[in-house]
């Protein structure tokens, strides 16, 4: 049965989507089979991966008007596919809010596809609504990418208490797979007392690898492609392939 891992972080800009496209690249390069699903309205990691955005995606899947057989899409990353997402899933939180069963739609159309994949990744909004609680009900596992910046501090306590309300209720089986700094750059001060603090609080849930702020993995996604095909020996490169590996080691 492959594993679940949703991505989510309810503040925007801490390289979540990066994260998602690049880990499940390398993981793919591992010949794993990934399956990659785009659950933001922004369709930012659709771009990423390389996706048609022109077609039909997740949105019309949860409407019953498609199969996931028929949106699942190629990337340029061997063993690597994925679901896209467009701006007609920013309707779906309006039409969730009445629904029995709200916040297992997406929950749904994974138990129907997991056995056929070694590892799904589910990008989920910046934010704590109703379709980051569908891929947070969705997943086995979650994690969290953070920026280091003293604001992300303060997010990062409310989606744990989310987690943990979670695992008491719609998802006992959820489980924090670890925490991942981003954009980290060694000179800045705030950014170092920031690593330290969090690996202090939250010790082993914290990867050891951190990603570098680095240019070419903010050009990548321009290009439809992952880092891994982007460039693969850049400083941004290394440390995604490092950070698949410990994903691997700990899943």
């Amino acid at each position: 049965m492959g594993k679940v891992i949703v991505l989510a972080n309810q503040k925007g800009g801490v390289g979540k989507t990066t994260t998602t496209v690049n880990l499940g690249a390398y993981i793919a390069e591992k010949g794993k089979k990934v399956l990659l699903i785009d659950f933001d309205p922004q369709g930012n990691l659709s771009s990423a991966a390389g996706l048609n955005k022109e077609t039909a995606g997740i949105y019309e899947v949860m409407a019953g008007d498609k199969t996931t057989d028929e949106v699942i899409q190629k990337t340029p990353v061997e063993n690597l596919y994925g679901i896209s997402s467009n701006i007609n899933l920013s309707g779906a939180s309006v039409e969730l809010i009445s629904l029995e069963n709200k916040e297992s739609y997406l929950k749904d159309i994974i138990d129907g596809i997991r056995d056929n994949w070694d590892y799904i990744f589910i990008d989920s909004p910046p934010s704590l609504g109703i379709l980051t609680l569908n891929g947070l009900v969705a997943a086995d596992y979650i994690i969290i990418p953070m920026q280091c910046e003293y604001f992300a501090l303060e997010g990062l306590s409310l989606l744990v208490h989310t987690v943990n309300n979670l695992r008491h209720g719609l998802n006992p089986s959820l489980k924090i797979l670890g925490i991942v700094f981003t954009m980290y750059d060694s000179r800045i001060r705030s950014a170092n007392e920031v690593v330290r603090d969090v690996t202090a609080y939250f010790s082993d849930r914290v990867f050891r690898t951190v990603i570098p702020r680095n240019v070419a993995l903010s050009e990548a996604p321009s290009h439809g492609e992952p880092i891994n095909i982007y460039r693969t020996n850049c400083q941004g490169a290394i440390g995604y392939k490092r950070l698949a590996e410990e994903v691997l080691q700990r899943v």
